[in-house]
């Protein structure tokens, strides 16, 4: 016990400026390297087949979904380790990391069913009637979907890990999955050398087999090297509680990530309507694109998370401030970066996209202009984006996750769609762009307000 909290003792001493640096910038690196990765696989994909990439971004949403399920669970996972690890309760901690672990075949058993008799209904009803399209997407996500066990089991480790202030091990798992599924994208959709010819089908191969590579590793440490929490599954059952305590968090968490997926579908409807194939891909492309500048973000708040989990369940209000203010002045740098790139050079980044050989319903040249704008528009609210992400993690770590999922509710469902709606029918669809500062900005308010809930309900009682 001692040793533990020894090891622990950097979360409440360390100068908090190192500390953040210290805890997030292994995450940021895995998270970049995890955003190049999501890019570099769209980019083969558009540049052998826009079918292909058409088809991936209509069906994203279900990756979303699958995402929003094995990181929400494992978002709660962490929050609830952090916090008893904090109140030094380490039998507790060690009972959530297992719940966690033994959650996961749950999640997978949703999307396998999903996978085998779901992906070609949704391709069809969202595919406009373009065959091609749906072929190609039945062939990606059939094969994610039914395989994604192995994701699934390495975020949970990822975040378990993080929670007791890890954060090299889950760098090092993202980092291996993604080298793995770059180096053979490539290989697999245009049949490089031995390798066959797969198309999308290829794409979907090596983004699977990145992810077993990375659960292999993470399986390995977890279960061969010592760390603070241990996953015990010898006499293991199902505690209510600690199921409850991790969906108190989890639950709002995958809802908020689930709502973001409705939001893509609901998007991609309205642009369906009025027969914008442009603007699909558009929509497309820059959700690839801007994760380069979210996932460094994302990065920064799992060294957070923990951090300020920890002394919130230490009671040390003043640590918890520094960490606050921190972390929103480092994520604003990062999201003023990606504000600039998107005004000065959304040409170049939109060119990385198809190859006249790969277009077919689409004019190149249409594409880039829809895409310069939109891009402008749409980078407007990323600096008021980066206070409210981190206040998101604010309530998560300090067990508030249903304040998290309101926002991204008010934000993506009571503003955004219907702003996005509302525009296209009264304007153009053109400016539906818009949507997103206006409801950007309206879910930044809600964000301040809830915080300050927080700060006079519950922080004014710490010490």
């Amino acid at each position: 016990m001692e040793k533990k909290a020894q090891q622990l003792n950097k979360m409440g001493t360390m100068p908090m400026t190192r500390l953040i640096v210290t805890m997030s910038l292994p995450a940021i690196f895995s998270m970049t390297i995890l955003a190049m990765y999501n890019v570099v696989d769209s980019i083969f994909i558009s540049q052998y087949d826009m079918d292909g990439f058409t088809a991936v971004s209509v069906a994203y949403p279900l990756q979303m979904l699958l995402i929003a399920a094995s990181v929400g669970t494992a978002v709660g996972v962490n929050s609830l380790v952090a916090r008893k690890l904090g109140e030094q309760n380490y039998k507790q901690a060690n009972s959530a990391a297992t719940h966690g672990f033994v959650l996961c075949g749950f999640t997978y058993a949703f999307f396998l069913l999903f996978g085998l008799f779901g992906v070609r209904p949704f391709m069809t009803a969202f595919s406009g009637g373009n065959q091609r399209v749906v072929e190609a997407g039945v062939q990606y996500f059939t094969c994610v979907l039914c395989l994604s066990l192995f994701s699934i089991i390495q975020v949970m480790i990822e975040k378990t890990l993080q929670a007791t202030g890890n954060m090299i091990y889950p760098m090092l798992f993202q980092l291996v999955g993604a080298v793995v599924n770059i180096i053979f994208d490539p290989l697999l959709i245009f049949g490089v050398g031995f390798f066959p010819e797969m198309g999308t089908l290829g794409a979907a191969v090596a983004t699977v087999f990145g992810q077993f590579c990375g659960m292999v590793f993470a399986l390995i440490v977890m279960f061969k090297k010592d760390h603070k929490v241990k996953i015990e599954l010898k006499g293991f059952r199902f505690e209510k509680m600690t199921v409850k305590n991790i969906y108190a968090v989890g639950f709002p968490s995958i809802i908020m990530q689930s709502i973001s997926a409705v939001m893509m579908l609901c998007l991609n409807g309205i642009f369906q309507a009025y027969n914008s194939i442009v603007s699909i891909d558009v929509f497309g492309i820059y959700f690839k694109l801007q994760s380069f500048v979210f996932m460094p973000c994302f990065g920064l708040n799992q060294g957070i998370m923990p951090i300020v989990g920890y002394n919130y369940g230490a009671r040390n209000k003043q640590r918890m401030y520094a960490a606050i203010k921190r972390g929103v002045i480092i994520a604003g740098g990062i999201m003023l970066i990606g504000t600039v790139l998107m005004w000065t050079i959304p040409d170049v980044l939109i060119s990385l996209f198809g190859s006249e050989s790969s277009f077919t319903d689409v004019d190149p040249k249409t594409l880039t202009e829809t895409g310069e704008y939109a891009f402008r528009i749409i980078s407007l609210c990323f600096v008021p984006a980066s206070v409210a992400i981190i206040l998101i993690t604010v309530f998560q770590a300090a067990g508030k996750g249903f304040r998290s999922m309101m926002m991204s509710f008010f934000r993506q469902i009571i503003l955004l769609v219907p702003a996005a709606f509302l525009i296209s029918l009264t304007i153009d669809v053109k400016y539906v762009w818009f949507a997103f500062p206006i409801a950007e900005y309206g879910a930044l308010i809600i964000a301040l307000l809830f915080f300050i809930n927080l700060v006079r309900n519950d922080f004014s009682k710490m010490k």
